[in-house]
């Protein structure tokens, strides 16, 4: 998929009345577990609205400003499966693009007033083309579902950076000093992505990022 069919993509979500899935899955760690009837006569809401943001692949001319693109809210299961059943997988984005979803009011950048003094525990695979697309959507789920954040008040949001010849997975937090916290975070996000002992996810902190100009700051942090 190139950078324009992406953008159409986000466009005509804008104007569409969101479409409920045949099935709901749970807001748990596992996509695989078993899935109930979804009642259309209801809808179940969530702890907190949300926003899905896409990153454009850089362009000659255009600023950061210009390729971030805020692309529609909900506040409900059905409405997120409709958004989500609607756009690409993350596996088929282009390269230097990105997938966000934050709480609604927040912005996925360092200088945001709510992640200003945070950072991101973030998960890098080289295999491009692996399991992105099931990671991605056990992330998403449990950050939506208020299950990916034990303390119930650090998670601002989670990120699917695609790039060329990798992928990384990234949970962003309101601080980057309460390590008590943040490591249970750390622990329920490899919970989630069934990460081996072998495998690890590193936190770092966007003051340290934003200092190194780098999206790959020294990490304060190791699971």
């Amino acid at each position: 998929m190139g950078s324009d069919d992406a953008t159409d993509t986000s466009k005509s979500l804008q104007e569409t009345v969101t479409s409920s899935s045949s099935t709901l899955l749970p807001l748990s760690p596992s996509v695989d577990q078993l899935s109930r009837p979804l009642s259309l006569d209801e809808t179940h809401k969530l702890n907190d609205e949300w926003t899905l943001w896409f990153l454009k692949p850089p362009a000659q001319g255009l600023e950061w400003s210009d390729l971030l693109k805020e692309v529609i809210s909900f506040q409900t299961v059905e409405e997120f499966w409709g958004i989500f059943n609607n756009i690409s997988k993350a596996s088929m984005l282009p390269a230097k693009s990105d997938y966000s979803y934050f709480i609604k009011g927040i912005r996925p950048e360092w200088e945001d007033p709510q992640n200003m003094n945070g950072g991101k525990w973030a998960y890098q695979n080289r295999h491009r083309g692996s399991n992105v697309d099931e990671l991605w959507l056990c992330t998403v789920l449990c950050a939506i579902g208020g299950t990916l954040d034990p303390t119930g008040r650090e998670v601002t949001g989670v990120v699917c950076n695609m790039r060329k010849g990798f992928y990384r997975i990234a949970v962003w937090t309101r601080s980057c000093t309460d390590k008590e916290a943040l490591t249970r975070i750390g622990l329920r996000f490899k919970e989630i992505l069934h990460l081996t002992d072998k495998e690890t996810i590193e936190f770092s902190a966007h003051e340290d990022s934003s200092k190194s100009g780098s999206m790959r700051a020294k990490s304060r942090l190791s699971l």
